[in-house]
């Protein structure tokens, strides 16, 4: 009986403390693990043998050698969205998300801030970073490499780089007399869109998305979080500001709160920025060309002492400083018609920073941020970095734009990248005898219609096509919108058009013209003071509208484009309220109306 009772003793201590170390397991992997994986590696399911076998053979991540097993975040709906954004966003998949491949493809010549070479349209040879490829870690899925059947097939314009058609949606059907007709779907950017969010709507999300914060609770507090709610409540209630040296209040919505929350930014935010990712696609900006906006943002943040902090523990926000563009030319296989690797290549990237530190893990990405001007970013960024902020050139609500949490970055084309301000400014209003300028390449559904309105309608309305190419015509554009009264600024294949910052550059009053599409600093600035905005439906009255609008207003509108210029221009040295400050400064604001204390 002795001997029985001490078994049972003895067998019961075991018990204990094998349940004693699971319960630890559990609790150290639930601080470690993205999200949630610690019961799935105590108790693994046939899934999770499945993902452990894509994740070995897909090898999609140069990273490194770990295994980075992640599962994809849930979708957390904290608090009720507006019925508007949810019945465009609900049925919104991949596919939705056209593929225009780049058009410079094959043609680079861009201003890297440290020396890169590429192929050429020339055919030269090209050096780039080692290791980007190993045989044991490929680069690219079997998905992309796979050659894919005829009833499949894609039809590609080789004409234009930017024209591919989904290879899924050109299957064959058999005509009346039995002969196969070609069953092409077009793709979402050479047609209308299929629901239309107004300025009206943007404002009541705007103002909806502030009263009722969309982001994740986290999963543990944070005296940073209480740095970011104390700022909160004095950047609600500031003191009333008048008559201000630096800051002109027509341009603004809250002029008090911005100026406000700028001083609190200066104070108090701090950034990580972290080090991991290879080049070219990390560190290593491209500070040339339409998508420069991504590149000086990179450059000037990695170079900023203010803000950044070497310690992640004193940061309030995370900066993962990839180029959309570097990936897009580092990666994708031309004529694969298939982005997949692009989006697994970034997903890996934050399964390793989740597995790595624990901050993408205590709020699910949310105080992270990314800068990125591809038209693609939209859909490279799904899902894995869902939760995160968005600073985004093709700011479109219909392919997933939080309003709110996200930020419409400027689409800035760079001539110079050692003088981003060469040509700056314009004529003064007396000289600008041109009602309204156009010229530009015939991309998307738009722009022909735009044409077929106006070309050579009027002759104070010069719209027109392409331009010839070479420095002269160059000058030309350049000089036709230093002249005008208004420059038009139409969606191309995507809502966003660098016109919108050029014509501020060159202080003609934009026009835009874009169905869905957020304008820069949505969140702060005060579009109608300085632009003219027309629903696409609209263009018909293009001309009536414009000259409807009295001289005096106009003026104002002129005015205050020459005010609100500083906001939007690049400098090798940041200066106060310039386009780096501008763009920070919205990241920070954004995240500051959606943070939820614990």
């Amino acid at each position: 009986m002795v001997m029985d009772s001490c078994f049972q003793i003895e067998r019961k201590k075991w018990l204990f403390l094998v349940g004693l170390v699971a319960l630890t397991h559990l609790f150290c992997q639930s601080l470690m693990l993205p999200y949630g994986n610690a019961l799935l590696s105590l108790l693994p399911s046939e899934k999770n043998k499945e993902l452990e076998m894509v994740s070995e053979s897909s090898g999609a991540s140069n990273l490194d050698n770990e295994s980075l097993l992640v599962r994809k975040m849930k979708n957390y709906n904290v608090g009720i969205d507006d019925d508007k954004e949810e019945k465009v966003n609900s049925n919104l998949n991949d596919d939705d998300i056209d593929f225009v491949e780049d058009e410079t493809v094959g043609n680079v010549n861009v201003d890297m801030e440290e020396g890169f070479m590429m192929h050429n349209a020339s055919g030269e040879s090209a050096i780039l970073p080692p290791l980007i490829v190993t045989p044991d870690k490929p680069l690219l899925i079997e998905s992309v490499v796979e050659k894919k059947s005829e009833s499949e097939g894609s039809v590609y314009n080789g004409s234009d780089h930017r024209m591919f058609l989904n290879e899924r949606k050109d299957i064959p059907s058999v005509s009346s007399n039995g002969s196969l007709v070609p069953n092409k779907r077009k793709m979402r950017c050479l047609m209308p869109p299929k629901s239309v969010t107004t300025i009206n709507e943007m404002e009541r999300l705007l103002v909806g998305h502030r009263a009722r914060s969309r982001a994740m609770r986290p999963r543990w507090s944070s005296e940073r979080d209480k740095e970011i709610l104390t700022a909160k409540l004095k950047i609600e209630s500031p003191p009333i500001l008048k008559n201000d040296r630096e800051l002109y209040a027509p341009l603004f919505r809250n002029v008090s709160m911005f100026k406000r929350s700028y001083e609190l930014m200066e104070r108090v935010l701090k950034v990580y920025v972290y080090k991991e990712g290879q080049k070219p696609i990390f560190h290593q900006p491209v500070l040339k060309g339409l998508y420069a906006s991504e590149g000086w943002f990179i450059k000037l943040m990695e170079r900023d002492n203010r803000f950044t902090v070497k310690d992640p523990r004193k940061a309030h926000l995370f900066y993962m400083p990839f180029s959309s563009l570097m990936l897009q030319r580092t990666l994708y296989v031309p004529n694969s018609h298939n982005r997949t690797n692009l989006r697994q290549y970034l997903k890996d990237y934050s399964e390793k920073i989740a597995a790595k530190y624990r901050f993408w893990n205590r709020t699910g990405g949310a105080d992270h941020f990314l800068a990125a001007c591809h038209d693609w970013a939209p859909y490279e960024t799904r899902h894995y970095m869902e939760h995160c902020i968005k600073a985004l050139c093709n700011a479109d609500v219909t392919i997933g734009f939080k309003i709110g949490r996200d930020v419409s970055l400027p689409e800035t084309y760079v001539r110079s990248a050692r003088n981003p301000l060469r040509d700056l400014g314009g004529k003064p209003p007396s000289q600008r005898h041109t009602l309204a300028f156009y010229a530009g390449s015939m991309h998307g559904y738009f722009r022909p219609i735009l044409l077929k309105y106006w070309n050579d309608k009027e002759p104070d309305m010069k719209i027109l096509g392409p331009m010839p190419p070479g420095v002269a015509s160059k000058m030309n554009y350049i000089h036709q919108m230093q002249r005008s009264k208004y420059c038009i600024c139409p969606k191309g294949y995507e809502v966003n058009s660098p016109r919108i910052v050029e014509a501020i550059f060159y202080e003609c009053v934009p026009v835009i013209i874009s169905d869905n599409f957020v304008p820069p600093f949505f969140e702060v600035l005060n579009w109608e003071s300085f632009s003219v905005i027309i629903a696409e439906k609209e263009i018909p009255n293009l001309r009536k509208i414009l000259v409807s609008i009295e001289e005096q207003k106009y003026l104002e509108m002129q005015l205050n484009v020459r005010k609100v210029q500083k906001h939007f221009l690049w400098h090798a040295k940041p200066v106060k309220y310039d386009l780096f400050h501008m763009t920070l400064h919205s990241i920070w604001y954004n995240r500051v109306f959606q943070i939820k204390s614990r």
